[in-house]
């Protein structure tokens, strides 16, 4: 259903990890830790899934391909395969940007309506929007006819 790739690292793959050993090792770890709390995501209602695991697979994709195509093939991670390997439609990525803003505006109304205001915390907040939106943008979509 889904397109493995085969990794040969030496053999001039271009998805063969690079990099120094200390890079790949703080690309793991990280990556580690955020499919942890995807996973922590996936089963507590509120907590995002999908931004940490977008976030693990850049990891992995750049130190361990091997744990990225694991992190792929997870049972508790298949309703996000399609943000994961960029085969979103457009109405879906249009719609969750849509109700992603929401949320935000509401968190930033929060830290702006506290006494006193928290301007910081609804910068964080905004700019967190940016780029989440950045990444849902950056995501290939296919018409809902090819499906």
């Amino acid at each position: 259903m889904f397109r493995e790739r085969t990794i040969e690292p030496g053999h001039g793959s271009p998805d063969a990890p690079r990099g120094s050993r200390a890079r790949r090792f703080v690309l793991v770890s990280v990556g580690v830790v955020l499919v942890g709390l995807g996973a922590i995501g996936a089963i507590v209602p509120g907590l995002p899934t999908t931004i940490f695991l977008l976030g693990a697979s850049w990891c992995f994709a750049r130190s361990c391909p091997w744990l990225e195509q694991r992190m792929l093939n997870a049972r508790i991670f298949r309703p996000f395969h399609p943000w994961l390997t960029g085969r979103v439609t457009r109405r879906a990525r249009v719609s969750s940007t849509i109700i992603m803003w929401i949320a935000i505006t509401i968190s930033a109304g929060l830290f702006l309506w506290a006494d006193p205001p928290r301007w910081w915390g609804a910068g964080i907040v905004v700019a967190l929007g940016f780029v989440g939106t950045w990444f849902i943008a950056r995501q290939g979509y296919r018409s809902t006819e090819s499906q």
